[in-house]
């Protein structure tokens, strides 16, 4: 089910080439309820897509070792290497998306809760013009400086992904090399026009393994819901 916008072809890059430091193994590879992180990640980003470039370890692309091809189900599935850097990384993939594509999305392979919803309203903002939209959560905790004082948390959000994106957008933003966690704010930096769109609390980026169990009792509830 691609999210249509007249006219458009839609491409996801999920960005999987970490080394999960903090999680102690590769997290994206980790089982999800019978599947792999990253291939939960993938599969929904192919159900709003026209192709999805899938950004994996090098070494594992080298061996042929990723299994990830199989998840279209109609979709156009693209697997390339990483680099050391995010930003690299995300490069890699834009290399390989095809000229004609006008929507592009970014996400991090390591949040796999993202749903269609969220892809929905992504897509929709770039139709209704944006450069970029993004989903973002409020904060619930208290947010104080180092330096001291208390900061308005009113004022602040926390940014997901996947991030959509007008093509020449994105790929002019990324055109000057610059490093970035977030593409978006290589997009603002270039002058565009970020929106920002509903996300989800469950839309976590597996950091911990009690993210991973987290995880695991969320797909459990929505199974239950429906």
């Amino acid at each position: 089910m691609i999210t249509s916008i007249d006219g458009s072809n839609i491409w996801t890059v999920v960005v999987a080439a970490g080394t999960a430091s903090r999680f102690g193994a590769p997290k994206q590879f980790q089982d999800l309820a019978g599947e792999r992180v990253v291939d939960r990640s993938v599969s929904v980003a192919a159900a709003h897509s026209t192709g999805v470039v899938v950004v994996l370890p090098s070494a594992l692309v080298a061996n042929g070792r990723h299994d990830v091809t199989s998840l279209g189900r109609g979709c156009v599935i693209v697997v390339v290497a990483g680099a050391d850097t995010r930003a690299g990384s995300v490069r890699a993939g834009l290399a390989v998306v095809p000229a004609e594509a006008n929507v592009i999305l970014v996400h991090d392979g390591a949040r796999p809760l993202a749903t269609d919803e969220i892809y929905e309203r992504l897509i929709a903002a770039i139709s209704g013009g944006a450069d970029a939209a993004v989903p973002v959560v409020p904060l619930v905790d208290t947010i104080r400086r180092r330096s001291g004082g208390v900061v308005d948390r009113s004022e602040l959000v926390a940014v997901q992904t996947p991030q959509a994106f007008r093509a020449e957008a994105l790929r002019s933003a990324h055109a000057s090399g610059a490093d970035a966690t977030d593409d978006s704010a290589l997009v603002e930096q270039a002058g565009g026009v970020v929106v920002l769109v509903d996300g989800e609390s469950d839309n976590l980026k597996i950091t911990e393994p009690s993210d991973l169990e987290f995880a695991r009792q969320v797909l459990a509830r929505r199974r239950d819901i429906t």
